[in-house]
């Protein structure tokens, strides 16, 4: 039997020639694009700016490298500070992406820290390059919105009630253990003298206390936010009196008391408990994070991250941000009927698709009637029958083409489905950053945009 011959194999073949990190990967590959995109392209002087002044300390990495890895990073669903470092060990593209240089998960979670704000100000960068790689049209753009687990359990939230009830019970024991570590001194004051040195608050009170304060503290937050609810809903209805637009017995005189069941969680008191996307009847501690897609190359035209649980009155500062990041407004908006409100319809000077009433999934809409559109129907029946005609069933079944499959790829198939940071204002920033790594890849998938070049 002949003896088979393989290529060579030595794992300890030394390089006659240093190998140059361009080989490394293919020349269209994504890597390049941003490393690219980063040096040659996006404008970094806000975050290069930070490093100004006299040197000191040792050395700092290259402001340039940390963000197109952070970028790269967020691009194939490395979020992690820690798997970031990881990969700039074992992972070529990361190699590349940081010249060989291995900074490590603090530098890096540092580094994000530090420039969230300015990361995330990159969206309205990426997003004009879009729009001059003519991947955005503006014809139909559909806005949504999803919830992100934040990065918080829902099980470190307390109701108001219950905070009310702790508070009480807390500060019994605490009372109580101040009083036996009384008795305790005053005995020992008699045994030992009263010039004894006293030992630390045992671990238990110390417990106890910082629990205690963390209660009072989120209580306080709670009755603030009650305060300012009924201030507005005071000035909302004598508004409405002075317009002559009250109707029906008087609404009733809001207290400025929570609600007893108002819960506030104390790992991220900003976010809310919020009901599950994936499983009914089921909740969790989350950000209603928002978008508006266009309906061409489904880029992300603007974001937003609010504490509401419903859309309702995220329509029209919605669109307000997709006119001022395109600069321009949308020939027609789609949205399902979480947005739907007699006064959007309204105020909303476009050709809105939004359905007053909530469909049964892969249920169409039927046919509207035959004729004119009768005179004297409501808003909401004018809706619905625009919504029932040929050209409206046809135009919104759009909308789950548009921008349902942009949530699933950044959830699914990136895998972004809790944030990183905590607070509502860094929780903005992540989420804007979680967008503009959307629109890169769109971007470089179209091959239409080539990194300090002209537009092709």
């Amino acid at each position: 039997m002949t003896k088979r011959t393989f290529r060579p194999y030595d794992r300890d073949q030394m390089l006659l020639l240093p190998p140059s990190l361009r080989e490394w990967l293919p020349d269209d590959h994504l890597v390049y694009f941003i490393a690219d995109l980063v040096e040659e392209t996006l404008d970094l002087s806000e975050i290069l700016e930070y490093y100004g002044g006299p040197e000191r300390g040792t050395v700092p990495f290259d402001p340039r490298m940390l963000t197109a890895v952070l970028l790269y990073g967020y691009c194939t669903g490395v979020f992690s500070s820690r798997k970031i470092a990881r990969n700039l060990e074992e992972d070529v593209a990361f190699r590349i992406l940081a010249a060989n240089q291995r900074p490590d998960f603090r530098t890096i979670s540092d580094f994000r820290k530090q420039h969230l704000k300015a990361l995330s100000g990159l969206f309205k960068q990426v997003f004009q390059l879009c729009k001059k790689a003519r991947l955005v049209k503006l014809g139909n753009v559909a806005i949504d919105g999803t919830k992100i687990q934040a990065n918080a359990s829902k099980h470190k939230a307390m109701s108001y009630d219950r905070m009310t009830k702790e508070e009480t019970r807390l500060t019994a024991e605490i009372e109580a253990m101040f009083r036996a570590a009384q008795r305790a001194d005053d005995e020992e004051d008699a045994l030992y003298g009263s010039d004894k040195t006293g030992d630390e608050l045992p671990e238990e009170l110390r417990y106890r206390e910082s629990r205690l304060k963390k209660i009072r503290e989120a209580k306080a937050e709670l009755e603030r936010e009650a305060q300012e609810e009924a201030e507005a809903k005071k000035r909302e209805q004598a508004a409405r009196e002075a317009a002559g637009g009250q109707r029906g017995p008087k609404p009733k005189e809001p207290t400025g008391e929570p609600d007893p069941k108002a819960q506030k969680n104390f790992t991220d008191p900003e976010s809310r408990i919020m009901p599950s996307p994936t499983h009914k009847k089921s909740f969790m501690q989350a950000y209603n994070c928002q978008a508006a897609v266009d309906g061409k190359n489904q880029i992300i035209v603007a974001v937003e991250v609010t504490q509401a649980t419903n859309d309702k009155q995220q329509a029209q500062p919605m669109l307000a941000k997709v006119e001022e990041n395109a600069g321009a407004v949308p020939k027609q908006v789609l949205m399902d009927a979480g947005y739907y409100s007699k006064d959007n319809v309204e105020k909303l000077k476009m050709d809105i698709f939004v359905p007053p009433d909530r469909m049964e999934h892969g249920k169409e809409i039927p046919a509207a009637p035959r004729g004119r559109m009768p005179g004297g129907l409501s808003v909401a029946d004018r809706m619905r029958r625009k919504l029932r005609t040929k050209r409206g069933r046809a135009i919104y079944a759009k909308r789950k083409e548009i921008v349902e499959p942009v949530f699933g790829q950044i959830k699914q198939a990136r895998g972004f489905r809790q944030f990183l940071m905590r607070g509502l204002k860094k929780v903005k920033s992540e989420w804007s950053l979680v967008c503009t790594t959307h629109n890169i890849l769109k971007l470089w998938k179209s091959g239409r945009f080539k990194p300090g070049f002209a537009v092709s």
